[in-house]
């Protein structure tokens, strides 16, 4: 895992936006696949503005989204189909018709969740996938518990999460019980992940699963396994972190390299 720290949340936000911009140029047809909640919300910005300067291309790219809250059609406020296109979709030049997120309001829900699995596999799978991390160590909607090998299906949210999420909704008897999620094992797929965390109340469970060991209880201790993983966290997230002047001097090599200067 290559751990990038950096000095605030507007930084971490740059990094990541940078980082998705370089893959676009690489590979100009990507196939990304987003997340949603505050913490991405900065590198969104970040990539309007990419965007509308012409160093960023959604013109080829293709995208997925982690997951949805099970019972909310696509135009609710609190949807992350809404989400997306408030905060990203409208103001780039993403074609129309170019994302799949998962529905909300479907029936047959296991059929449903192997369709979206058979999407990614013939889009050729996911390049670049986004992360944030939930404050009990989940990725996606995948709570602690949930299987490292698990993949798409409905969830059921853990209370913490619930808590969490009812800022975004007028109460928290509102906030969906059920989510649509990619699985664990679904996210280690991707081909690279760019992970994201943010604030001190993050500082204890990234701790954890950065230099824990790999368990089911922190979903996102996963990411130690996977081969290209990039995790771009603030000082107040990065605070806790025992190794954390290590992670920031190899950091300052890997640039070094990367300049040609070694």
């Amino acid at each position: 895992m290559r751990i990038i720290i950096t000095k605030d949340y507007q930084e971490l936000s740059q990094k990541a936006a940078s980082l998705i911009a370089q893959q676009l140029k690489e590979k100009p047809s990507s196939v990304l696949c987003f997340a949603t909640g505050s913490t991405p919300l900065g590198t969104y910005e970040n990539l309007v503005s990419l965007c509308k300067d012409g160093k960023a291309d959604f013109s080829k790219v293709f995208t997925f989204n982690l997951d949805e809250y099970y019972g909310l059609a696509d135009d609710h406020p609190q949807s992350y189909h809404y989400f997306m296109s408030e905060h990203l979709f409208k103001h780039v030049n993403l074609r129309k018709g170019k994302s799949l997120i998962p529905d909300g309001t479907v029936k047959n829900i296991k059929e449903y969740c192997k369709h979206y699995e058979w999407e990614m596999k013939q889009k050729g799978g996911i390049d670049l996938q986004l992360l944030g991390l939930g404050s009990d160590g989940h990725i996606g909607f995948n709570e602690p518990g949930s299987s490292l090998g698990s993949r798409t299906r409905l969830k059921t949210l853990d209370e913490q999460t619930v808590k969490d999420n009812s800022r975004f909704f007028d109460s928290e008897k509102d906030v969906p019980r059920y989510v649509l999620t990619m699985g664990i094992g679904t996210i280690m797929e991707a081909r690279k992940i760019v992970f994201l965390v943010s604030g001190e109340n993050k500082a204890s469970i990234l701790q954890k699963v950065v230099e824990g060991p790999v368990t089911s209880m922190v979903p996102a201790s996963a990411l130690q396994l996977h081969p290209n993983t990039v995790l771009i966290a603030d000082e107040p997230a990065a605070s806790k972190l025992a190794r954390k002047d290590y992670y920031s001097y190899v950091e300052k090599m890997q640039e070094r390299y990367e300049k040609g200067e070694i």
